[in-house]
């Protein structure tokens, strides 16, 4: 069967996307559309471009995380390094490591502008964004034409380092065009899940699969970290991974594959590969209980 998949945004979490990808490819399933958010529009990217679920799989789990936290200019400078960085260049950490290392498995495929995964003119692929100079979401490639851009040459991987941006934990993307500069941050601020992004008013001409994490983090501050930092952190990772399952019409919850979290954190980049498999096998499990339900509803 083929149908279009939406994933949620989760930092490290993502690998619990992948599961549910993986179990979904083992049922059969193919993909037509491609939608996320942060790390989902990660996932989402790679699969527009050629990479199957078991690749993925291999990709992150043989992947350290902790390179994502690299830093430049001020934020490079010794014992005040995080501190200016956070407060001069609006985050903690540069994300040149993570687009560096989107761009080099996008080349691998030849698929690192929009252009190159579009059929008759549209986009496979959309990625969320949030402009906060514009207080608007971008859906990437398809808004960039309002920038004077042309979204077809725009780079994959850029349009992804984009959604990533958490706010104050890396630099936002400042996007120069004609008229101005607008800084562009996380898509989670304004569509964490963005399930709705392939409806067509009352007409469905393919079903959506929607990949959602669940089951809120630890915070830092209940852990007794309350410094400054950790306290913004927490103030953005609450609007970013804020519960929205109430909002989520009865039709999306059908459609929608619930990935419990298992405790692990967003920002989680020390994470362990055997906390990596135990999340991807949460997925796996998690896609096997939702199909066996969903061919019964629908």
């Amino acid at each position: 069967m083929k149908v279009n998949a939406v994933f949620e945004g989760g930092g490290v979490k993502g690998i619990g996307l992948v599961g549910a990808v993986c179990c979904l490819e083992d049922n059969g399933f193919t993909w037509n559309c491609f939608a996320g958010t942060s790390a989902g529009a990660t996932i989402a990217a790679l699969l527009a471009a050629g990479y199957s679920g078991n690749e993925i799989k291999n990709i992150l789990m043989s992947l350290d995380y902790r390179k994502f936290q690299d830093r430049d200019g001020l934020q490079s400078l010794p014992l005040i390094g995080k501190s200016l960085g956070f407060l001069l260049e609006k985050g903690l950490y540069s994300g040149d490591f993570f687009e560096k290392w989107l761009q080099k498995l996008l080349d691998a495929k030849g698929k690192t502008k929009f252009k190159h995964i579009m059929f008759k003119n549209k986009s496979l692929l959309k990625i969320i964004a949030s402009d906060i100079t514009r207080k608007k979401m971008l859906v990437i490639p398809d808004d960039l034409k309002d920038y004077g851009i042309n979204g077809g040459e725009f780079p994959i991987a850029r349009a992804v380092r984009m959604s990533t941006a958490i706010p104050f934990y890396f630099k936002p993307i400042k996007l120069r065009y004609k008229y101005g500069t607008s800084y562009i941050v996380d898509g989670g601020i304004l569509s964490l899940y963005p399930i709705w992004i392939f409806d067509e008013g009352k007409t469905v001409s393919m079903p959506t699969l929607g990949f959602k994490l669940v089951e809120p983090d630890t915070s830092f501050t209940s852990l007794g970290k309350t410094d400054v930092i950790s306290y913004g952190l927490d103030i953005i990772s609450t609007m970013i991974e804020k519960d929205d399952e109430r909002y989520i019409r009865k039709r999306d919850f059908i459609r929608t594959i619930p990935i419990p979290t298992m405790g692990i954190k967003t920002t989680e980049f020390d994470i362990t590969k055997e906390r990596s498999r135990i999340l991807f096998n949460s997925g796996y499990r998690s896609a096997e209980k939702f199909l066996k339900k969903w061919y019964v509803e629908k």
